[in-house]
């Protein structure tokens, strides 16, 4: 049984203005192939997948060229053609010289958005389709956070979509792909599949699966699949940032040749979710930077810390708005992290400084609108991480103030757990404030562990680039009317 393997993801933000290039893709470990492509994100969906397909022994993997994610991550803006056509031309081409494939799976994400192609995803996996005939299964496993509809299912045979923000299940939905791909491969799992979309566009911030109602529609898909056997439920919540025709929420259920069953289980779940509209957009609170800076020294005089100051609107990473208030209100002992800021990383570098050497720099802003001003910090270096490791390993640490650290980095960073923090050498201890650039992915490692007793989601005072005020972006390839909250979309499950 032989399976192919390939990835080609990204989560487009397509209002920031810096293309997502084909040199972007290329790093040191980027491109992957064979064995080396196996390898990567041991914890993630091709861990899954691999992990379960390696347990048949029947099964050979081949790994095929792919690009890894980009070294911006998530703080870039539209693929060019050129990336795009490179890299899936390479995928193509082996697909196409290899002997007959029993099987492909597809390590996708669901908000790559491309110049000119406006689903991507659905492109792949027809291309796919094409090079290595109708005879071969194809499976793919996706993010929440995916634009995704009918397209995707009318050239490949499965899909599995995380069902957690945090994204705990990814090895659990890579798992899923590899045994349900041998079972279609052998005959006993026969795909039908349903998908509908439904006229709901949200902000990634009120997504958070750990409170209800976002909870409670995690467990209704997660009953679905436990009441009744060879059932599927993927919920894409959506991405808005990027630009693209298909964006907002959908739905797709995989059954086992019950074409009834499908569509009773999409009309309930399409049905619960278009009657809680409301309450799914409004989930958590958030505060101006200004009160949020004030109400964090309250809490730290209350002894109510660590705090953390999640800024959920930062897409680039440049932002300074948060640092400006910081210093404005003067906080004290807190570690801002991180402000991307490349060219002060590069000057520092160049310039041969140590840790102990004296820090003066401007930092951040200058992006893009939603940046803010440059700041400019006086301070002394603490630490300098290495060039060719990972970005988070990349940052130079300078100390400021009364026991202030800030992080600058080459991209955005979004920290995820504290331990990120740890492992560049800082002390939990240091620290009564932790000021980031996350909107949900922090909350697995200082709120779901108990890390942080107080939590306070911050904003600008304008609606820039990462806003719950969508109304705010320049769409070009939606009309947000024909979306809930924006206009009164008509719904076949009223």
């Amino acid at each position: 049984m032989r399976i192919a393997v390939l990835q080609f993801a990204h989560e487009t933000v397509t209002f920031l203005p810096n293309d997502t290039t084909r040199e972007d893709f290329i790093y040191p470990g980027s491109p992957a192939s064979g064995e080396a492509l196996l390898a990567t994100d041991p914890k993630g969906y091709t861990g899954g997948f691999v992990q379960v397909a390696r347990e048949y022994g029947d099964v050979e993997l081949i790994g095929i060229t792919s690009p890894l994610w980009p070294r911006t991550g998530t703080g870039s803006g539209w693929i060019t053609q050129d990336a795009y056509e490179h890299f899936l031309g390479v995928m193509i081409a082996e697909l196409k010289a290899q002997p007959k494939l029993d099987g492909v799976y597809m390590a996708l994400h669901g908000a790559l958005a491309v110049r000119g192609v406006p689903r991507p995803e659905a492109d792949i996996a027809r291309r796919v389709r094409e090079a290595v005939g109708k005879d071969a299964v194809l499976s793919a496993t996706f993010d929440p956070h995916g634009n995704e509809d009918e397209a995707f299912l009318q050239h490949a045979d499965l899909a599995f979509c995380v069902k957690y923000f945090p994204h705990y299940d990814m090895h659990l939905q890579g798992e899923r792909a590899a045994r349900m791909l041998v079972r279609a491969i052998r005959g006993s799992f026969k795909p039908v599949h349903r998908a509908i979309r439904i006229p709901i566009i949200a902000p990634t911030v009120v997504m958070w699966t750990g409170a209800s109602p976002w909870s409670d529609l995690v467990q209704r898909a997660l009953i679905w699949e436990a009441r009744e056997p060879d059932v599927f439920v993927n919920v894409f919540f959506g991405f808005p940032w990027s630009d693209v025709p298909d964006s907002g929420m959908s739905l797709q259920v995989l059954t086992n040749g019950d074409a009834g069953l499908a569509d009773r289980v999409i009309g309930d779940m399409a049905a619960w979710i278009w009657q809680r509209r409301q309450a799914l957009l409004k989930t958590v609170k958030i505060y101006a930077m200004e009160q949020g800076v004030a109400l964090a020294r309250e809490a730290v005089l209350a002894g109510k810390s660590p705090v953390v100051l999640a800024d959920y609107s930062d897409r680039s990473g440049y932002a300074t708005w948060l640092l400006q208030e910081i210093i404005a209100q003067k906080l004290e002992r807190t570690l801002i992290a991180t402000v991307v800021s490349p060219d002060a990383i590069r000057s520092t570098r160049a310039a041969g400084l140590r840790p102990g050497d004296a820090f003066d720099a401007e930092v951040g802003g200058l992006f893009d609108v939603s940046a803010g001003e440059p700041v400019r910090i006086s301070g002394t270096i603490r630490d300098i991480g290495a060039a060719s490791s990972g970005k988070a390993n990349q940052c130079v640490c300078v100390s400021f103030g009364k026991g202030n650290v800030l992080l600058l980095s080459p991209y955005l960073v979004q920290i995820m757990e504290p331990t990120d923090l740890w492992e560049l050498g800082l002390r939990p201890e240091e620290f009564d404030v932790i000021a980031i650039k996350s909107r949900v992915h922090f909350r697995r490692g200082f709120d779901d562990s108990g890390f942080a007793p107080t939590i306070l989601l911050v904003e600008p005072p304008k609606p820039f680039l990462g806003t719950v005020h969508l109304e705010a972006l320049p769409y070009a390839n939606l009309t947000l009317r024909d979306y809930y909250p924006y206009g009164n979309p008509r719904f076949p499950q009223e």
